[in-house]
Formats: structure tokens, sequence, C-alpha cells
């Protein structure tokens, strides 16, 4: 292995050894204790030391790293406290999740580090959002992210590559190529001879290098960082190395040809460098045995403190309380005077008013530029914000909602709009994996506000009707806002925008155009989680949102039922008292809701109503929904399916009682 010193000192020499022995001795460690079983699990980087260490120095301190699981030197470089580790490790509570994650599923934002999730591609899309706020900002970092050759194959690793290319975003995507995704062979995961040849599909810069060499790592990655901070864009690196032990111990590594392992052992990284420093005198082998020794007893000093370490209490509170970030409310009074507004146009002052109060806040969203977006919401919003903060997007959902939780990161507030609630389904796994539990596992919240058009009555078939925000309401640490006319719209979303924690925020496309109402003028905010009494009534309460509240505002004056109808606005948190109260004093419930029956969030209020109000009711507490079908096109079709048409029907049974 061919080393080039160029300027490094031998100082400077000493201490990259220093910092590329040090994950190696912890590694040989963790599997001692992994076979003593006081930890659970590694996920081992032996062999690939040089990527992660020799990145991390390559970079300023201040300057976001986005490991993997193969990447211990990107924390042991960037002295992240050993026994903190170790108890991360072990999973109690001086660790960075208080044991409610493992390894290195964990950021630091004192030591500029954000952690993994399992599902390996959306780390990519949050480096994205990082690197923007530099841009936005002004403030020339480079941010590095990491991604392995298998877990490269999946959309998201296209989705951040294609969103930083466009955006001339300062990150490097760093690709270690490995050779396998647990057992599965670089054959059998794509087709391509080098991850290099993907960069001219980018329109970016991509460079391969001998992801062992310590020294070829660190020049590259600090040649590139250098450059990028002066004239921002992305590059792409593959750093070839091998994996010495398995995916995971468990799996072992008898797929792996021997003479492969063979090859590949005459390169460790370690080794190469300690031969190199020994045969330019730099160090001898008793001053090397001398380093490993005192890294030794570092490790195993910090280990008696992670061993006295406290198990995390159980205490349901605390869980609870730790699935949101910290926020109180703070009324604001409408000083506005009312003026009449269509239920599209409230939301777009909502924005407006939220993009004046907040300079931090930041739009972004298919077509919602120049165009203003496919509902016209954010017409306009260019000329008066400019194109910085109200962002045309690819179309690539994924990478989008993570970007916007990388803005968090770095203290901006966002807001995603997805074109049709339908589309969310392309960025899922970002919402209910990363925005809901980032904060319950190591305290980051995450700003960001996705705006969800929903709903049927348009005739427009079965990928632009449909109601999914019980997909959502499942997940603990989103927050689902559901607002049924313009005054509510415009104040919830100002709360959604001012509440530091993830919203879905739904939006009937029925009642964009066709329904109006006063509402104040100015900035004004809703609380969120409190129902509202849409109509005051004694013989029955029917619990429903959105369009569901005109339908049952329009059926009980039809049938001159005298009806509570209780607009929850609010689907996590609900308003579980206001229910109380209405069943309580009519006796009798019914719950209504768009979307269809089986599973539907509906299902969720019944069966509190059942549980909590039982003595109070005078009949089977019963619900209304569309049918379980996809959303039909034909009008006709479309009408039979919505659960309106079986509305006046189930309101008479229930009368009945």
């Amino acid at each position: 292995m061919k080393y080039q010193k160029k300027n490094l000192t031998n100082d400077q020499l000493v201490s990259i050894y220093n910092k590329l022995v040090k994950p190696r001795i912890i590694e040989e460690k963790m599997l001692v204790l992994l076979r003593q079983g006081k930890i659970s699990k590694w996920f081992s980087g032996i062999g690939q030391e040089a990527i992660a260490v020799g990145s991390t120095m390559a970079l300023n301190e201040n300057e976001y790293i986005l490991p993997m699981h193969r990447n211990l030197g990107v924390f042991t470089t960037r002295e992240v406290p050993f026994d903190r580790l170790f108890s991360q490790f072990q999973g109690t509570m001086s660790g960075y999740t208080k044991g409610r994650d493992r390894s290195f599923h964990f950021g630091t934002n004192e030591h500029h580090i954000v952690g993994m999730i399992s599902h390996l591609g959306p780390q990519l899309s949050i480096a994205d959002g990082i690197a923007l706020s530099s841009n936005l900002s002004k403030s020339k970092n480079a941010t590095l992210v990491f991604s392995g050759d298998g877990g490269a194959s999946e959309g998201d690793f296209h989705e951040a590559l294609n969103v930083a290319a466009v955006w001339d975003l300062p990150v490097i995507f760093v690709i270690e190529n490995n050779g396998y995704g647990l057992s599965t062979p670089n054959n059998e995961q794509f087709k391509f001879k080098s991850f290099t040849d993907k960069g001219i599909g980018y329109g970016i810069e991509a460079i391969q290098i001998d992801g062992n060499n310590i020294l070829e790592v660190y020049h590259t990655i600090k040649k590139v960082a250098t450059d990028i901070r002066k004239n921002p864009r992305p590059v792409l690196i593959e750093a070839m190395t091998f994996r010495m032990r398995g995916h995971e111990e468990a799996s072992g590594t008898k797929y792996v040809p021997q003479e492969l392992m063979d090859e590949w052992a005459v390169k460790d990284p370690v080794n190469n460098f300690e031969r190199f420093l020994i045969e330019k005198n730099i160090l001898s082998e008793k001053e090397i045995a001398n380093i490993r020794a005192e890294i030794k007893k570092s490790i195993e000093a910090d280990l008696k403190k992670a061993y006295n370490d406290i198990a995390p209490e159980i205490d349901e509170n605390i869980e609870l309380n730790d699935v949101y970030a910290p926020y109180e409310f703070q009324l604001s009074e409408p000083d506005g005077q009312d003026i009449e507004m269509r239920f599209v146009d409230a939301i777009s002052d909502g924005l407006k008013q939220s993009m004046i109060k907040h300079d931090n806040l930041v739009l972004m969203g298919q077509d919602i530029a120049e165009y203003g977006g496919v509902f016209k919401i954010t017409e306009g919003f260019v000329d008066q914000f400019g194109k910085d903060r109200v962002r045309n997007t690819p179309l690539c959902e994924s990478a989008i909602i993570g970007a916007a939780l990388g803005l968090s990161i770095k203290g901006y507030k966002s807001m995603v709009e997805m074109q049709f609630a339908d589309f969310v389904s392309c960025g899922f796994n970002q919402i209910v994996n990363n925005l809901a539990k980032i904060h319950y596992r190591w305290e980051q919240n995450a700003d960001v506000v996705v705006r969800m058009p929903t709903g049927a009555g348009v005739g427009a078939g079965p990928f632009h009707s449909q109601s999914n925000e019980a997909w959502f309401t499942h997940t603990p640490g989103l927050k689902i806002v559901y607002p049924s006319n313009p005054i509510d719209a415009k104040g919830l979303l100002i709360s959604a925008i001012e509440d530091p924690n993830p919203y879905l925020f739904f939006e009937h496309k029925f009642l964009y155009r066709s329904l109006k109402g006063n509402v104040p003028e100015g900035y004004y905010n809703t609380p969120v989680g409190k129902a509202a009494i849409a109509k005051a009534g004694t013989d029955v309460s029917i619990i429903t949102y959105g369009l569901g509240v005109h339908w049952a505002i329009d059926t009980v004056e039809k049938l001159n039922i005298n009806a509570e109808i209780i607009d929850l606005r609010t689907l996590l948190p609900w308003d579980k008292e206001a229910v109380n109260n209405s069943v309580m004093k009519t006796g009798k419930a019914l719950v209504l809701h768009e979307d269809t029956l089986t599973g539907g969030f509906g299902g969720e209020i019944a069966a509190w109503i059942a549980e909590n109000c039982f003595e109070h009711l005078d009949g089977p507490v019963m619900r209304v929904a569309s049918l379980d079908t996809p959303v039909p096109f034909n009008k006709n079709l479309e009408n039979n399916f919505l659960a309106l048409s079986r509305l006046e029907e189930k309101l008479k049974q229930l009368m009945e009682y």
C-alpha cells in the first residue's frame, strides 16, 4: 500500500494513527463483550476504519457527518465520550437514546453527528437538508454522508443524489463498497462496474479511492470538502474496501470465498499503516504497543463507568412525554377585521402569515414556486419571499421530507406540500420512521409540516381521492390536523408551523373552492388538540371531522334531529374530554368519517367511547364510513362509495334505540 505523506508532519501522522487504531481496539473489546452477553448485537467495521476516520479528520468539527453501522471511527474521531458510547451499546441511561435504540442509531448535535435508522437510505436526504441550510445561511459548510454499496440500491439513494445535484448542495456522498450487502454479493446488487459510473447520470463528479489507505481517504476528502465550501455542489466518492466480519456477528462470513478473505487481509488498513510508520521511523514497535496499551486502559476505565450506569427507569409518563419535543402553546388572538375567504385562500393566508412571522421557514413541493402549486395556494409567494424559501422540488417525496428533517436539525422550519395526499406513500418511511421517532430516540425535534390535499367527491379516482389519515394516526410522534372550515384552517396551520414537532395537515380538496367563511385578517393561531362544537344538541352525538362535519349538519337539518356535532379538528392528539362530555349529555354516539370503514380512525374513537362511556350510552356506538374499496372514478360509483350515502339510514337506526 502506497502512502502519500504530502504536507503532513510526523506528529500529525502519529495523531492519525491514534485515531485509526482506536475504533479497532474498541471493536475487539466489543466482540469479547458480545460473547459474554454484555451487549446484544454488533455490526463490525473491522477492515473499514480508514474510511470513517479519514473522512472525519478531513472535515471541520462543526460540519455534520451522517454515519452508518460500520463507522465507529466517526464517533471516536469526533471524541464522543467512550463511557456514553458504551452505555449506548448496552442500553443504559447515559447512552444517547436512554436505552431506546441501539448501536449507532442516534445523533449528537454537540459533535455534529446524525445517526442512522435501520432503513439505511433515508439518511442520504437528511444530509441534503443540512447542506441546504449551509447554502441558505451562506455558512460555507460541507456535509458528509455514508452509504454502503447495498444500501445504495434503495430509491432514497437516487432521490438524494438527484436533489443534491439539482440544488447544488455541498454534500459528499461516500459509498463504502465492501463487496456485500449482508450475504448478497455486488454482482447480484447492481450491474454497473463502479459507483463512479453513477456520477454522469446526475451530472456530478465521482471519484474512486482506496478506502483502506487512510492518507488517500484523508487527502481526497479534505480537497473535495475545501472545494465544495467555495463552490457548493455534491461529489460522489466510492471507497473500495472489504468487510472482514459478518454483516453482524450472528451472520458470520461462510458465504465469502476464503481466497477473497485472504486477499483483503493483507490490505488491512491498521496493519499497513503501522508498517508504514515503522518503516519511515515515525514510530517504533514499542511506541505502537504503548499507544495501544493507553487506549485499552482508557477503554477499561470507561467501561467501568458504563457498567455502573443505571438501567432506564420504567415510567410511563416519561416515555409518553419524550415522544414529542417540549412546546407550550401561546395563544395569539385575532386582531384584524374578519373578511370572507374561501377555504383555499385561508390556507394560503395562513402560510403567508407564517412566512412573514418566521424568517427561517422554507416551503418545498412540486410546482409550488412560479406556478403556485396545482391548487394555487402558493401563487405569488416567490415574488414576495424569493426562490430560496419557496422551492420547487423534483418528483421525490422521500428526499424532500428527509431534506426537511435535515433543515430542522439546523434550526429551520419547513413546510412540505404533497401535491395530493395520495402521493405521500412515496415518502411514508421518512414520516413514520424518521420524523415521528427522532425526538423519542435522541431528543432531536422535527420541525416539519406536511400539507396533505385529501379526499374524494371531485371525481378524481383511486389515486387522487384517498382519505389516508389513518395510515398515520397509528404512529406516535406525529401530530395530525384536519380542519373543516376556513377560520380553523388558517389558525390551525399557523399553530402547526409554530410547534417544533412534525405535523400532517389534511385539507379537503372538495372544500377548497366550495366553502367560504369569515376569517380574521393578520396572524392568529388555534389550539391543537381541542375539538369544536359545530352544532349543539341533546339527542345524539355525531363525532366527525373534515367534510364529514358538513355532511352531518346537512343531514340532521334534513331529518330535523337535535344532534350535537363534534368537529374533532385534530386527530392526533384528539379531544377525549369533548367527546366524553357530549356522549354523557346525549347518550348516543355515531362516529362519521370519509375514510373506509375497516381500520379507519373512527374505529379508535368508537372503541374509546365503548370503553369509557358505556354507562352513559342508550344505544350501540355506531360508525358510518365509506365502502371498503378504492375510490372509484365514475361519479355515481363515487357517490355510492362515500359515507354520505349511508349516513341517513344509520342515523335513523341509532335514533330508534
